[in-house]
């Protein structure tokens, strides 16, 4: 019997959206790819969210992972920026979800404590540790090593929220 399931990890960005794909097999990570969804910045707003959406379906149809793990916002002081970022996101979740995935989602700080040990490390400690967790993944950039990341976290934390999901739809 296989117990692998495959991963898709997303950290969304309206530049540039990495994502990391990992196969859990009990506390075994493999990597399996990686890459960045770069819009062009010269297009409108709609346009970047079509390159983005087209960007993320192409990458599930191509590695079918069986669930994703999206990071989730965090807040800054331009709220411009943070609401495009939010539509990011938003495309970011949409498309795994379209295809039937089920979308967890996890703040930085608990990435970043998941991965590394500190919920305020910086990015050059994310690759650090994705690279030793994931021996030759050789992320294409720091947004692909952060979405290694996500799903890093996300294999470590699934079995519980997979367990409040099944226990929310048995109390309903």
């Amino acid at each position: 019997m296989n117990d692998s399931v495959r991963l898709v990890g997303i950290d969304p960005g309206l530049r540039r959206t990495g994502w990391g794909i990992v196969d859990c097999s009990g506390t075994r990570l493999s990597h399996i790819a990686n890459g960045t969804i770069a819009t062009d910045a010269k297009e409108s707003l709609a346009q970047r969210l079509v390159q983005l959406h087209h960007g993320l379906k192409a990458v599930l149809d191509e590695w079918l992972p069986e669930e994703a793990a999206v990071e989730c916002t965090f807040v800054n002081k331009d709220a411009t920026a943070t609401l495009k970022l939010g539509q990011a996101r938003g495309i970011a979740m949409l498309v795994p979800a379209l295809a039937g995935l089920p979308v967890a989602e996890y703040a930085p700080n608990l990435v970043k404590k998941s991965v590394v040990g500190a919920g305020h490390a910086d990015k050059a400690q994310i690759l650090a540790m994705v690279n030793i967790l994931l021996p030759q993944c050789a992320p294409d950039s720091a947004d692909a090593a952060d979405a290694l990341a996500v799903a890093i976290t996300h294999a470590h934390h699934r079995v519980r929220n997979n367990l409040e999901r099944t226990l929310k739809v048995a109390a309903t």
